[in-house]
């Protein structure tokens, strides 16, 4: 099976702000985070899947699946990231109309974060979150022929949980993305509590 991108567009109205992260240092942990949407085929019909993750840690915060491209999955998925990490200093995503709709970018405004969209065409802009959909296509989704919506949540949730907690990422010297976003927190926080 080929990866197959969702090619989205501002809806009209919608606006777009400039890619920020081009020459920026991610060095922590909420500094930036990215978000993106594919599509999961299954038996005879496919779903969609958003995800947030942070840059730094590749860690997933949050995700959800949905049967539509409407924003309102996109938005619950950002309120459980801030809800359960706090906001990040940066949102990165591309250009797609769910992450240019006033639901997203509101949030994103009330709680500070500076709003950062990859350049047109240009998915390597978002690069981490495109390994991440060809790993978890790879080694999940493709590996199973989901009949119901619920299957495919459950799927998809065990895969982020071992993702998260289990799998070795050579960026961290074969740690997982749970154990370095948490003990680069906790190493943040003693810090400032000496300082």
């Amino acid at each position: 099976m080929r990866l197959m991108p969702i090619y989205q567009k501002p809806a009209k109205g919608h606006n777009t702000y400039p890619y920020l992260l081009c020459g920026l240092r991610v060095e922590r942990p909420n500094q930036v985070w990215c978000a993106d949407i594919t599509y999961l085929p299954m038996c005879k019909a496919f779903l969609y899947l958003v995800a947030i993750i942070d840059w730094f840690t590749r860690k997933v915060l949050a995700w959800r699946i949905s049967n539509t491209l409407e924003a309102d999955f996109c938005v619950e998925a950002l309120n459980e990231a801030i809800h359960r990490f706090g906001a990040p200093e940066i949102m990165n995503t591309d250009q797609g109309a769910q992450f240019t709709s006033f639901a997203w970018n509101d949030r994103l405004k009330r709680v500070g974060t500076r709003i950062s969209m990859d350049g047109k065409g240009r998915c390597l802009d978002n690069i981490f979150i495109e390994r991440l959909w060809r790993s978890i296509k790879y080694e999940c989704v493709y590996l199973h022929a989901w009949e119901t919506e619920s299957q495919a949540k459950a799927g998809v949730g065990r895969w982020i949980t071992f993702y998260n907690h289990h799998r070795p990422h050579t960026a961290h010297g074969g740690q997982s993305p749970a154990v370095v976003y948490f003990n680069a927190i906790e190493t943040d926080q003693q810090v400032q509590a000496v300082a």
